[in-house]
């Protein structure tokens, strides 16, 4: 719940005023007809713009009301505009799930976009669920998931370490010291990466998770010289990102001999840690806001014009701009009488655009095809892209665990 708290303090988020009360359950069982007929396209955004998240949140939520006012300022889907419905969960997951409900019940959204961790996104998923309504979640995760209510716009752990962990043990060597916050994510991450390293004759010298919000590194960085891994593998988050990166630093070590590689780390990130500590280690991710490309540089110019020109964009807040144009995507091959949460689901399995990352296409499982890259950043808080795969990757939520596979049914165990 508590993921890169941290950036809290990097400035003050905006307030919304509490929405009224529910509205009964016979009107959602009514909203099909209403989604027909309606002049107007109901959707949500559940993004927090209060509390400890509230501030990449809030980045988010810019990033997919862009694209909401991009698609209306060209006559909206088949001539109806998008009608959006704005929900402020305070970064607290029982939040979500309340703000969820009115979302679905009272307005009658036909989808969702909303949550940054898996904690929200969990809260959220049994009222989805329940609701058989559709959330757009944009956000990298641990997978193990593999709902038919939710679409997943990023990277799980196949997308972010396939090529990772092999190009860092070429240019580094396999001796990965594993450093992360205690919670599911980092440890779900690792499973995946000790997998690789006993596939590429690697090793894990020392894995170690710290609490979230954890700021004293001393001991571990102890540990890391006594041990003299070729990297460090983090899936440090939030203040515990920023205070190991700055010892890290302090205390030392060379970035080209033994760099910090992160699968977590963007340019928000990079701006709360500094440019001189954070050069010269290295991420994983599907974008980063210094890509080339037509739509990347739309993206960006647009981003700036709307929000100020001082603002980044990040791996994340791109999801959540594409999920809009996906959405966009899928109700376009729909007659207006057949638009429900299923049947826009349905519509979007195949569905590819060009994403400021790349080309990206929705799998039957209901993730996304991304474009892995790897890059070093720089002192100017940008990255320089090393590597970039040859190839949409597919999304596998169970890649690391035998047996089970999500697919376009749902779960299926062998």
């Amino acid at each position: 719940m508590k993921r890169r708290s941290f950036l809290t303090r990097l400035g003050a988020a905006g307030t919304m005023g509490a929405m009224g009360g529910l509205a009964a359950p016979a009107i959602f069982r009514g909203a099909g007809q209403a989604w027909a007929q309606g002049a107007e396209i109901p959707i949500g955004l559940l993004f927090s713009l209060t509390g400890e998240v509230a501030v990449v949140e809030r980045t988010l939520h810019d990033a997919a009301l862009l694209a909401i006012e991009e698609i209306n300022a060209e006559g909206g889907i088949n001539g109806r505009p998008l009608k959006v419905h704005i929900e402020d969960p305070a970064s607290d997951p029982a939040t979500y799930a309340d703000r969820a409900r009115r979302l679905f019940i009272r307005d009658n959204c036909v989808s969702v976009f909303g949550s940054y961790t898996s904690a929200s996104r969990q809260a959220v998923l049994p009222v989805v669920e329940q609701r058989k309504g559709l959330y757009w979640y944009p956000t990298l995760y641990e997978g193990r998931e593999c709902s038919r209510n939710i679409m997943y716009g990023g990277a799980v752990p196949n997308q972010q370490q396939q090529d990772f962990v092999p190009w860092l043990v070429e240019n580094f060597g396999g001796r990965f010291y594993l450093l992360g916050n205690n919670y599911v994510y980092p440890k779900e991450e690792n499973n995946v990466c000790k997998m690789l390293l006993d596939q590429l004759g690697g090793e894990a010298v020392h894995e170690e998770y710290v609490p979230l919000g954890h700021s004293d590194f001393s001991s571990v960085i102890n540990r890391i010289r006594s041990t003299g891994p070729s990297l460090i593998f983090s899936t440090l988050v939030g203040d515990s990102d920023v205070a190991f990166a700055r010892q890290f630093h302090a205390a030392g070590f060379d970035s080209a001999k033994m760099p910090v590689a992160s699968l977590t780390r963007s340019e928000v990130e990079v701006a709360a840690i500094g440019g001189e500590a954070a050069a010269g280690h290295l991420s994983s991710a599907p974008y980063y806001m210094g890509y080339s490309s037509p739509e990347n540089e739309r993206f960006v110019e647009a981003y700036k014009s709307r929000y100020g020109g001082d603002q980044v964009t990040h791996f994340v807040s791109e999801a959540a701009y594409f999920q809009v144009y996906q959405f966009k995507a899928a109700i376009e091959k729909l007659d207006p009488a057949e638009i429900t949460p299923e049947a826009i689901r349905d519509a979007a399995v195949g569905v590819t655009l060009k994403a400021p990352q790349g080309e990206i296409l929705v799998d039957p499982n209901l993730h996304t095809h991304l474009w892995p890259k790897i890059a070093r950043w720089k002192s100017d808080g940008q990255a320089e892209i090393l590597v970039q795969s040859a190839e949409r990757i597919a999304p596998e939520p169970y890649w690391a665990y035998a047996g089970e596979t999500c697919t376009g049914e749902g779960l299926v165990r062998s």
